[in-house]
C-alpha cells in the first residue's frame, strides 16, 4: 500500500515543501510475507513493519559513503513515500535474493528495500500485489509495555493493513528524525523496541496537540488528504 507524508517535519534536508516537491521521487519498497495458511498477526507486521524503516535508516550502508547512503538521500530530500506489497512461497524467495534487510517479528517477516526511483521498481518486486494485505489480531491486543514507544493510529480511521503498515513507518521514522544522536544509539542498541497500538477516542485529541511527531496523509490512497495518522510517543521526546 502506497503512502505519502507531506509532514513539515519529514525531511530534515528540504524543509521547504515546494523544494521537497520538486526533488526526484524516491519510495521505500516494504514486502511483507503472507502465506495462505499461515498470515502474520496485523499489529505484529505492523510493528515489525516500522522496526524495518529504522533498521533501514541505520544500518551502515545507509549512511556516510555506504552503498544505500545515495539513494536514502535522494528519497529522504522528497517525499517520504513508502510501499508496502505482499508476497508467498517463490515471490517471497525471489524477493529475498534481491538487496535488503529482512525483520522478523513475533509470526511477521518483513523485507525493506532500498529507495527505488517512483517509476523505477526492480521487476521481482513491481510485480507483487499491494491489495490483499488484509490481517487480523487473532488474539486480544494487550497494552504496550511501560517505557516502550508508541506509534498511536488515529482511532477515527479504517485502514487496510498495507496501509497501516506504511504509516507506522511513517511514525517511526518521524520519531528517529526527532531524536538526539544518544537517544537514536540507545534506540538501536536495544533492537528498536515498540508498539503499535490505536490511540482511545479521548485520548487521540491530545496526542495530536502534544507536540510529538505525528504522520499527515497526503491522501494518494484510502484517507482523505492531510488526514492524521499516526502520533509517535517516544519517551525521549516527552
Amino acid at each position: 500500500m502506497s503512502t505519502d507524508t507531506p509532514s513539515a517535519a519529514d525531511s530534515p534536508f528540504r524543509p521547504d515543501p515546494a523544494a521537497r516537491d520538486r526533488a526526484p521521487q524516491f519510495v521505500l519498497p516494504l514486502v511483507v510475507r503472507i502465506e495462505r495458511a499461515t498470515p502474520p498477526a496485523r499489529t505484529d507486521a505492523l510493528e515489525t513493519a516500522a522496526r524495518a524503516v529504522l533498521v533501514m535508516l541505520s544500518d551502515e550502508r545507509s549512511a556516510g559513503e555506504g552503498e544505500w547512503a545515495g539513494a536514502v538521500r535522494d528519497w529522504q530530500d522528497g517525499r517520504i513515500r513508502k510501499v508496502v506489497r505482499r508476497a508467498r512461497g517463490a515471490e517471497w524467495r525471489r524477493a529475498e535474493a534481491l538487496p535488503g534487510i529482512t525483520v522478523t517479528g513475533k509470526s511477521a517477516e518483513v523485507r525493506v528495500f532500498p529507495p527505488v526511483p517512483l517509476d523505477g521498481w526492480p521487476k521481482d518486486l513491481a510485480r507483487l500485489q499491494v491489495s490483499g494485505t488484509e490481517l487480523e489480531d487473532p488474539d486480544p491486543v494487550a497494552a504496550a509495555d511501560p517505557g516502550t514507544p508508541v506509534l498511536w493510529l488515529n482511532p477515527g480511521l479504517g485502514m487496510s493493513a498495507g496501509k497501516a503498515m506504511a504509516q507506522a513507518g511513517h511514525g517511526a521514522q518521524l520519531a528517529w528524525m526527532a531524536l538526539s544522536p544518544e537517544a537514536r544509539a540507545g534506540w538501536h542498541a536495544s533492537g528498536f523496541p515498540l508498539a503499535v497500538r490505536t490511540a482511545s477516542p479521548s485520548r487521540w485529541p491530545d496526542l495530536t496537540t502534544s507536540g510529538l511527531p505525528t504522520v499527515r496523509d497526503a491522501g494518494f490512497t484510502e484517507i482523505a488528504p492531510g488526514s492524521c495518522t499516526v502520533v509517535a510517543d517516544h519517551p525521549a521526546l516527552r
